[in-house]
């Protein structure tokens, strides 16, 4: 193990070490989901679209969380859920935080026209509700997962435009930066090294916040059969296919539903830390 490494665990355990308690319990559930989409060929007992009993079996021994409508074995469709459902979000948000911050650091930067351009198309697609015109967009282009992540990239980009472009107005009037354009450095030096810096921690919490939105829209649209589609494990779509069971007094369709809450729960709490670290507050 070399000295940087070594220097990277010594500094995660020391900022770990001086969390609190529910920024600590939401490392702690992060990771355990991380490793669970990792490792999900070797954590589970089947495969992931593998049919192994008749539908709906009760929890035993063999099938520890029963099965679902096709026979599926619901506790291996959990554990690939995870490794589907937040990959997914988590590509879906970084392409969105590409298109909106970039935008938006242009349009602070550059002002008048491109910033009455931008501003204006966002403010057009931020017109129709997301849900609605993810909703249209998905029936017009097709269900597919490339489909899905750019789809709703471009939606959320909106509101990641609208963040940058509000804290990149504020820096670009500061003194360093008009010092910057009197020593005669172009606009994209200025992106990058002076602004950027600087509005670096509100971005970083909004991507965790912007996370969640994306990962709950997505576990929505696969609720309504438009998201991510069979035989891939979702946990929206596992919600779905299991609600029958609630009428009959069965927990299995709150399993997806509960994982999709604890996550998005566990992100927060960890973005709430964060924000407190960053602003400088001390308890």
């Amino acid at each position: 193990m070399t000295f940087i490494q070594l220097g990277v665990i010594k500094t995660g355990a020391r900022k770990f070490s001086s969390a609190p308690l529910p920024a600590k319990f939401g490392m702690v559930v992060i990771a355990l989901y991380v490793l669970a989409a990792i490792f999900a060929p070797q954590l589970a007992p089947y495969g992931e679209a593998e049919i192994v009993g008749t539908q709906f079996e009760p929890w035993s021994s063999t099938f520890w969380l029963g099965t679902d409508n096709l026979g599926r074995d619901m506790f291996t469709r959990l554990i690939y859920g995870a490794r589907n459902t937040i990959g997914i979000a988590l590509l879906t948000t970084a392409l969105a935080f590409s298109i909106g911050s970039t935008a938006g650091l242009a349009a602070a930067t550059f002002s008048g026209w491109t910033d009455q351009l931008l501003s204006r198309a966002v403010d057009v697609l931020m017109s129709i509700p997301q849900l609605i015109f993810a909703l249209l967009l998905l029936s017009i282009f097709g269900t597919s997962i490339p489909s899905l992540i750019i789809i709703i990239a471009v939606l959320d980009s909106t509101r990641v435009f609208r963040l940058t472009r509000a804290v990149s107005i504020n820096a670009a009037v500061s003194d360093y930066v008009e010092a910057a354009r009197l020593r005669g450095e172009g606009p994209i030096w200025i992106m990058g090294r002076e602004i950027m810096p600087n509005i670096l921690p509100t971005l970083t919490a909004e991507f965790g916040l912007r996370f969640c939105f994306v990962f709950l829209l997505i576990s929505g649209l696969s609720f309504l059969g438009v998201g991510i589609q069979p035989p891939t494990a979702d946990w929206g779509s596992m919600v779905r296919d299991t609600a029958t069971l609630i009428a009959y007094g069965d927990i299995t369709p709150l399993l997806p539903a509960l994982a999709i809450a604890l996550l998005a729960v566990s992100v927060n709490l960890i973005v709430d830390w964060f924000l407190h670290s960053a602003s400088g507050l001390r308890d």
